[in-house]
C-alpha cells in the first residue's frame, strides 16, 4: 500500500493555467472539425466532394491514433517526476503542431508533400493531447478542495466547451467577413494561428504552477516499464471499464461536434448559420458540465452519470427524426441543446469517477491510458463512420443508431464501475508544498 499524502488547494490562477492550456489543445481539434470541408478541399482536392471529406475527416482521426503513446510515454512521466512537466512538455508538441498548420502550403503549392505532412502535424498534436489528458486532469482533481473534486475535474470539459465556443465564434465571423473563396483559400488558417498566439501565454502560466504530487511517493513504480506493469497487472479491469464508459461519452460527444459538418451537408444549411452551432453547444459544455460536476459531488457519481445518459438514449432518434422532419435552425438548436445538456452533465461524473478509482502513484499512467485508449478507438473513428452511415444507408438518422448502441455499453460498464465514497480521502501527512 502507497501512503498519499494530501496535496495543498490549488489557487483559482492554477486552475486557470490547466484549463487554458487544455483550452488550447481542445481549440486545435474544434477548429479542425469545424473547417474539415475546408481543410479537405486544400490538401484532398476532388471532383468528389464526399471523397474529399471522407480524406479530411480520415486525416482528423490519424491525429487519434498516437494518442496512446502520448498516454504512456507522457502520462506516465506525470507520474515519475511530477504533474507540471508533463503538462509544458504536451504545450511545446502543441506549439510545434499548430504551427505547423497554420504556415504549411496546400496541395497545389506542395502537391503530394501536403496532405502527408498535414498527417504528420496531426499525429505530433495527437500525441501531445494523448499525454494532456492524464496529468492536466490528474492536477485539477488533486488539488479540489474536500468535498469538490468532481466540481474541480469538471473543468476539464469546461476547457472544451471555452475551445468550442471560440472555433465557433471565430468560423462564424470569418464567415461574415470573407468570401466562400477566401475560406476555402486561407481564411480557415486564421483560427490555428490565433491558438499559436495564446500558446505562449499557456506555457508562461504552466511554468509556474505548484506540483500537486510528491515523487517520492512513488516507490513502487519508478520507470515508465514498471508504471505499465503495475497498471496492467492490477488494474486492466478499471482500464477496460474506462474504454467501454468511454464508448457512450466520446462518441455523443463527437457527434456534437459533427452537428456543424452535419448541418453544412445534410440540412443544406448556409455556412454562417452551421456554425453556430458550433457556438451553442460549447455554450451547453460550458454551463451543464458544471452544473453536471456540482451533481456528481452533491449525488454521487453513477448516479450523475447514468441517469441523464438514460433520458438521452430515449431521446436519440425521436431528435434527429424531428431536425430532418422540420429542418429549421430552431427546431435544429433546440434538440442540439437538449443532447448537449445530458450528455455534459453525465460526461462530469465519467471524468472523475474514473480519475479517482486510480491509486495517485499511477493515476496519471492509468488515467491516461483508459481515456487516449477510449477517445482513439471511439472518437477517432466518430466522424468516419457518421460520414460512411449517411451515405451507405441514404438515411441522415442512421448514426443515431450507432450512438444508441455506444451509450447502451456505456451504461453497463458504469454500473459495473466501483464508487468511492464522496466523502473518501487519504489522510493528510504533511503538505507537498509551501504556500
Amino acid at each position: 500500500m502507497v501512503n498519499e499524502t494530501v496535496p495543498r488547494q490549488a489557487t483559482r490562477k492554477e486552475v486557470f493555467a490547466v484549463v487554458l492550456g487544455a483550452a488550447i489543445e481542445f481549440f486545435d481539434f474544434s477548429a479542425y472539425a469545424t473547417f474539415a470541408v475546408m481543410i479537405g478541399n486544400a490538401f484532398f482536392p476532388s471532383d468528389n466532394a464526399f471523397v474529399s471529406l471522407m480524406l479530411s475527416v480520415s486525416v482528423f482521426g490519424i491525429g487519434f491514433v498516437v494518442r496512446p503513446l502520448g498516454a504512456i510515454f507522457i502520462g506516465s512521466y506525470a507520474d515519475r517526476v511530477g504533474r507540471k512537466p508533463a503538462m509544458l512538455l504536451t504545450m511545446l508538441f502543441m506549439t510545434i503542431g499548430t504551427g505547423g498548420l497554420v504556415f504549411l502550403p496546400s496541395y497545389a503549392t506542395l502537391g503530394l508533400a501536403a496532405p502527408i505532412l498535414l498527417v504528420v502535424l496531426r499525429m505530433l498534436q495527437g500525441l501531445a493531447w494523448g499525454g494532456e489528458a492524464g496529468p492536466a486532469t490528474t492536477f485539477i482533481m488533486e488539488a479540489a478542495p474536500q468535498g469538490k473534486r468532481a466540481f474541480y475535474t469538471s473543468w476539464q470539459i469546461v476547457a472544451q466547451g471555452l475551445a468550442g465556443i471560440s472555433a465557433g465564434v471565430i468560423g462564424f465571423a470569418l464567415t461574415q467577413l470573407l468570401t466562400p473563396e477566401q475560406l476555402a483559400g486561407w481564411g480557415w488558417r486564421i483560427p490555428f494561428a490565433f491558438g499559436l498566439l495564446v500558446l505562449p501565454m499557456a506555457i508562461y502560466l504552466r511554468r509556474n504552477l505548484n506540483e500537486t504530487f510528491n515523487v517520492e511517493e512513488n516507490t513502487v513504480a519508478t520507470s515508465t516499464r514498471s508504471l505499465l506493469t503495475e497498471v496492467f497487472s492490477k488494474y486492466r479491469r478499471l482500464v477496460l471499464l474506462g474504454i467501454f464508459i468511454l464508448c457512450g461519452s466520446t462518441i455523443t460527444q463527437y457527434f456534437l461536434n459533427y452537428m456543424t459538418t452535419y448541418a453544412l451537408s445534410e440540412l443544406h444549411f448556409a455556412p454562417g448559420m452551421a456554425m453556430v452551432s458550433t457556438i451553442l453547444i460549447g455554450v451547453c459544455v460550458v454551463v451543464f458540465s458544471l452544473v453536471g460536476g456540482w451533481m456528481a459531488d452533491r449525488f454521487g457519481r453513477k448516479f450523475t452519470i447514468i441517469v441523464p445518459r438514460l433520458i438521452l438514449l430515449l431521446l436519440l432518434l425521436p431528435g434527429l427524426e424531428i431536425i430532418n422532419t422540420f429542418p429549421t435552425p430552431a427546431v435544429f438548436f433546440s434538440v442540439i441543446t437538449l443532447f448537449a445538456a445530458l450528455q455534459c452533465i453525465s460526461g462530469s461524473g465519467v471524468l472523475v469517477a474514473l480519475c479517482e478509482n486510480f491509486p495517485r502513484y499511477i493515476r496519471s499512467t492509468g488515467f491516461s491510458i483508459a481515456y487516449a485508449f477510449g477517445i482513439t478507438l471511439f472518437g477517432g473513428t466518430a466522424q468516419i463512420v457518421f460520414s460512411w452511415l449517411i451515405k451507405a444507408t441514404g438515411n441522415p438518422v442512421s448514426p443515431g443508431y450507432y450512438l444508441i448502441a455506444a451509450n447502451i455499453l456505456c451504461l453497463i460498464s458504469v454500473a459495473l464501475l466501483r464508487e468511492r465514497p464522496r466523502a473518501s480521502r487519504p489522510v493528510t501527512l504533511k503538505p507537498l508544498v509551501n504556500r
